[in-house]
């Protein structure tokens, strides 16, 4: 991710708290999802494990370009007794002996991703002064040297991290959106608790309302002796209970408002009221399509894939290392050594290099072979995990798809029932107004009505559940019909 591409969303997010801030606001889920993607804790969360995953790749993606560094020793000074040996005197002597020196060089790598080398050019300056009883200056240079090293049998670090890198970096990408989706389906859960309590706290008010009127009109009815005292009695218990469960339904709806405003980052103080999504269009999405999308994006199989090439690689190292091992470090150059800068610069010396070394195990006690049978067992443990994981999570898109079928289907059937029992709670409250209908028709069709109201509300709840779970294990979008990570990169500006 770029960096400022988390600097944007910081300040999106901050500008969204300040703006939603102790006001009212009206949230559809939509908006109520685009929030808690920019503004949550859990976003903040997601956002920095994705940048440390993307780092991380941009290091790789780095280490596969050409290197430069510079390295420079500006002043050493070192004043020692040493041991002479004296010509005149055909005798070794102990003299003092001061030295000063400076050094610089440059160096140039390229890692061979192929081959598992480095190529390497160097430039290095030497400065050398010796004070004392012999003294003397001089200047050493290596204009140019370039040369190239490698292990020629043995375990090649380069290939191996040019295959798990890449599907590293793809799988920090899956888990961000992956994160993303399990924050929707989070939002959704918070979402329909406060819809059903605003809904309960509605119909509260609707019910204290209705209870009252009824009430004044049964004291109507019964001073013409139409109904008894008793049905009085309970008109006026039903408003009393209304009162109380206006009361409830109101703690009730604040704690729901403060669960959802705490979670979208808003302040907690936050008067928030939501708009029910209207009645969700049928998505018909077929099993195999869902399964192989699962395959493809499902962050914890491209983890399980991870497992098994890193217990490829670590196979394969333990089985170089077993073996014998050789090397070769060649290089070819110029140096020169004068005691003047421009004289060290002039007439240039070849200086060539060749160094191949051999190293062979002879007797460590089994420690080597010890070593590969750890790691291929542990790579045969990872292939089960692997496929294991992977009918997990077959099993759970087959099941979740089943379930949003259902889901569909029973968002239907409440639709039907909430109309239906709108119209005949209506008609009895009103033929209870003129005599037609007693006290308990009423208090059924009323209670029926609200039952009615609480199945959609819990209908629409699972359906976007369902709806998200699948978009969370299968990281594709079904109405736009488009992986969810082309979002992500387009986002991004990544080609």
């Amino acid at each position: 991710m770029r960096p400022l591409f988390l600097t944007i969303l910081l300040l999106l997010s901050l500008a969204s708290s300040s703006a939603f801030g102790g006001d009212k606001i009206t949230l559809t889920l939509e908006r109520a999802i685009k929030v808690a993607n920019d503004s949550s804790l859990a976003s903040f969360k997601n956002q920095n494990l994705y940048a440390s995953g993307y780092w991380e790749w941009r290091t790789f993606k780095a280490n596969r370009l050409p290197s430069l560094s510079l390295s420079v020793t500006p002043a050493s000074y070192y004043r020692y007794i040493t041991q002479r040996y004296d010509s005149q005197e055909n005798i070794d002597v102990f003299r003092s002996q001061q030295t000063y020196s400076a050094s610089a060089g440059l160096s140039a790598y390229q890692n061979v991703d192929f081959l598992g080398g480095s190529l390497y050019l160097q430039s290095d300056l030497e400065y050398l002064r010796n004070f004392g009883a012999y003294t003397s200056h001089q200047f050493s240079t290596v204009p140019v040297r370039i040369g190239y090293r490698q292990d020629l049998i043995g375990y090649n670090p380069f290939r191996w991290e040019k295959r798990i890198e890449p599907l590293k970096y793809e799988k920090a990408k899956r888990e961000f959106l992956f994160n993303m989706e399990t924050v929707s389906q989070e939002v959704v859960e918070h979402f329909f608790t406060l819809a059903l309590a605003q809904t309960e706290y509605n119909l509260a008010v609707e019910n204290l309302t209705s209870a009252d009127t009824l009430y004044t009109v049964g004291e109507r009815r019964f001073a013409i002796a139409a109904i008894s005292q008793a049905d009085l009695l309970t008109l006026r218990l039903d408003k009393v209970n209304a009162r109380n469960t206006l009361e409830n339904a109101n703690i009730d709806l604040k704690r729901a408002q403060f669960s959802l405003a705490s979670y979208l980052g808003l302040d907690t103080d936050t008067e928030i009221e939501v708009v029910l999504p209207g009645k969700p269009a049928i998505i018909d999405i077929p099993v195999a399509d869902a399964l192989q999308y699962a395959l493809d994006n499902n962050p914890t199989l491209m983890a399980r894939r991870q497992a098994v090439l890193e217990a490829e690689r670590d196979v394969n190292k333990t089985l170089a290392e077993s073996r014998f091992n050789a090397s070769v470090n060649a290089s070819i150059g110029f140096n020169q050594v004068a005691p003047t800068l421009g004289g060290a610069y002039s007439s240039l010396q070849r200086q060539d290099l060749v160094s191949v070394s051999v190293s062979v195990p002879l007797i460590d006690w089994g420690v080597r072979k010890g070593k590969y049978n750890m790691a291929r067992n542990t790579l045969n443990v990872a292939r089960i995990e692997g496929r294991q994981e992977e009918l997990s999570v077959e099993q759970d898109v087959t099941m979740t798809l089943s379930d949003f079928s259902s889901q569909q289907r029973l968002v239907e059937s409440a639709v039907e029932a909430l109309d239906l029992a709108d119209a005949a709670y209506a008609q009895t409250r009103q033929r209870f107004i003129i005599g037609k209908a007693d006290i308990n028709s009423l208090t059924l069709s009323h209670n029926r009505q609200q039952e009615a109201s609480r199945n959609y509300i819990s209908s629409l709840k699972n359906y976007w559940l369902s709806y998200y779970k699948i978009r969370r294990l299968t990281l594709f979008d079904f109405e736009l019909h488009l992986p969810i990570s082309v979002s992500f990169d387009n986002a991004l500006g990544v080609r």
